[in-house]
């Protein structure tokens, strides 16, 4: 996520892109929903099942289960059942020894199995996550970083124009010049619903799965539909955000990672030339 420069961007070749609240808070977020993505994985070994409603336990319908028969491994969704064999449920550990977890140690924070060191790491950096998304909004906010970058205009909701923005990525064709240094509708529309949906979400849902927080704001648990139901939530939003990480990853590395890096930890962007330009 980068501050874009105004449209009056001279046709200089390097532009300020990325002020130091959003350089602090983007690579902040990146340590912290990493710390956060492996400890909850590890708190979800402890009960692979998710359900819907307020209580759910073994013997309950689950809607999500990720679990093992004596020989396989197996990763079932609603009626769905599909082998993970080596992968999910079943895999096998650094020292050649089958184990029967979830999701496998080296994704998990501890790689060990242990509930109670992976609550205290999750905890910890759910913290961190809360404080500084509550202060990068704020920033956005009343720093005119949501106004003058991320702000949607008129004609940017036109339904061609979104088109031609799908079909533009799709053929890996990125901006060049100027218009590299604004946001586009893809842009804007991901970075929001990041910001200001899928992150505000996921605090919540977790705060809503604390039962010391439940006698502070009850109406949470009526919100979500129950603490299960919360926590089935945070599961898919989390999943969410990683399809987000990776599509990020992947549109960094395709428009050149040296250059979107840099930008990201010294603020300056090289403007990219046209075909043809002269360099």
């Amino acid at each position: 996520m980068y501050d874009a420069a105004p449209a009056t961007v001279p046709s200089a070749e390097r532009v300020y892109r990325h002020r130091l609240p959003t350089r602090i808070w983007h690579w902040t977020n990146a340590l912290t929903l990493l710390v956060l993505l492996m400890s909850g994985l590890m708190i979800f070994n402890a009960h692979p099942r998710l359900y819907w409603g307020q209580y759910g336990a073994n013997y309950d319908h689950a809607w999500l289960a990720i679990g093992a028969t004596e020989t396989t491994g197996f990763l079932r969704v609603g009626s769905l059942r599909v082998e993970t064999t080596g992968v999910l449920g079943r895999w096998t550990d650094k020292d050649g020894v089958e184990q029967t977890w979830a999701f496998p140690g080296w994704a998990t924070i501890p790689t060990r199995y242990s509930l109670a060191d992976a609550r205290r790491w999750h905890l910890s950096f759910a913290w961190v996550l809360a404080i500084a998304l509550t202060l990068y909004m704020l920033w956005s906010a009343f720093g005119g970083h949501l106004r003058k970058d991320l702000h949607v205009r008129r004609g940017e909701w036109s339904p061609r124009h979104i088109w031609q923005d799908i079909k533009d990525h799709a053929r890996l064709r990125f901006p060049t010049g100027e218009a590299a240094a604004r946001y586009n509708i893809l842009q804007k529309l991901s970075y929001i619903g990041v910001i200001f949906i899928l992150l505000p979400l996921i605090v919540a849902t977790g705060l809503t799965m604390s039962p010391g927080f439940n006698a502070t704001a009850p109406w949470l648990l009526d919100l979500f539909g129950g603490r299960q139901s919360a926590r089935s939530i945070h599961f898919i939003v989390a999943w969410l955000l990683v399809a987000f990480f990776l599509v990020h990853i992947a549109m960094v590395l395709l428009a050149g990672p040296v250059n979107e890096v840099r930008s990201m930890l010294t603020g300056w962007f090289r403007l990219p030339k046209a075909k043809g330009e002269a360099e």
